[in-house]
């Protein structure tokens, strides 16, 4: 089955491009500040089977975090949010 991904990242500070953002997280991934979001997906996988509806990269109060909208198999719709840095789940909400 195929996963189709939306990834949206967003910055606080300046407007950029796409592609300017993508290569920041990139080198970020590459730098080992990050983890890559194939990772947290994993993890996602594991602990909520479904389907993905979106994924973003936030700066949370200074900080890398992962939102994971996800369509679980008994209906449920959660936004899960991983440390970006770590892969620690910091919350669990559902969207009702």
């Amino acid at each position: 089955m195929k996963i189709i991904l939306t990834a949206l990242f967003m910055l606080l500070s300046l407007p950029v491009s796409a592609g300017e953002d993508h290569d920041r997280i990139r080198r970020a991934v590459l730098a080992g500040k990050i983890l890559p979001l194939s990772r947290i997906l994993e993890q996602v996988d594991r602990d909520y089977p479904g389907e993905l509806i979106e994924a973003e990269l936030e700066d949370k109060h200074g900080r890398p975090v992962y939102e994971i909208k996800r369509l679980t198999h008994d209906g449920r719709l959660l936004k899960l949010y991983y440390d970006a840095a770590d892969g620690t789940r910091l919350k669990v909400k559902e969207k009702r």
